[in-house]
């Protein structure tokens, strides 16, 4: 054992998704310090596919949530939820009462464009070309323009946090409203929203799968494979675990569940 590992695994531990940041002004130079970690991210070939839009205007910060809520979370990915049984709905979707009443308590919720600044990571997929051409080939299920993104945005949360910061990753499920906010060009892709900005909710420990049943040693461990009857039991457990923390990453740790 490092100390310099003991350092890293304070760092990621730290870390967490926080749903509920004060608008407080970062310190100067926070954001520069969190992206120059960012860009030291790996990717195929070394084809750094990544910019970083940094808004702080509150104007267009509204804008952005504007998009998420009226053409995303509170319609498309809403109604999409309401398909899964409710004990298997994202965390963030469950709430009691008629889907209109849900509706009105989710749009009601804290946002983030309230945080001081927000990373609206972007990818240049034409960056892949730096790479050999048999990464964009055999069905492969991400390609080396994903993957280098969401390893400059693992830094960027990371950075963050040593800072005691907090940061949520934002899932752009739909690009177009984004891209038109943000004047961003047809062939770059906007891949997720990173609201930075102080905690104002507690920190709290983070739930994980065992190391051990995540390990396998020279093969596959059979043994360890799971049923899809097992798969959806331990997702149910999982979501058992998760649906307080993120009523507590919100700020609404007191509150109950259906």
């Amino acid at each position: 054992m490092t100390a310099q590992y003991e350092t890293l695994m304070s760092v990621v531990q730290q870390r967490m998704s926080v749903r509920r940041l004060k608008p407080d002004p970062l310190p100067e130079g926070a954001i520069e310090k969190i992206l120059e970690a960012g860009r030291w991210a790996m990717s195929g070939a070394n084809a750094q596919p990544w910019e970083y839009i940094v808004v702080t205007d509150p104007a267009v910060k509204k804008a952005l949530y504007g998009v998420y809520m009226d053409e995303v979370d509170s319609d498309f990915i809403f109604w999409m939820e309401q398909m899964r049984a409710p004990e298997f709905r994202h965390p963030s979707f469950h709430m009691a009462g008629t889907p209109e009443q849900q509706i009105r308590e989710l749009t009601s919720r804290p946002g983030w464009a309230e945080a001081p600044a927000l990373i609206v990571v972007i990818g240049d997929g034409r960056r892949q070309w730096a790479t050999v051409l048999g990464g964009h080939t055999f069905g492969r299920h991400a390609s080396h323009l994903t993957d280098g993104l969401a390893n400059t945005c693992m830094l960027i949360h990371l950075a963050a946090a040593s800072l005691g910061l907090g940061t949520q990753w934002v899932t752009v499920h739909v690009e177009d409203g984004f891209r038109r906010v943000l004047n961003v060009p047809d062939l770059m892709t906007v891949f997720c929203i990173i609201p930075v900005g102080y905690p104002d909710v507690p920190r709290r420990k983070g739930i994980r799968r065992p190391l051990a049943d995540l390990i396998h040693r020279n093969q596959y461990d059979r043994g360890k494979y799971l049923s899809n009857r097992q798969i959806i039991e331990d997702l149910a457990e999982l979501r058992r675990g998760t649906k307080p923390k993120y009523s507590e990453s919100r700020g609404e740790g007191g509150k109950s569940h259906p």
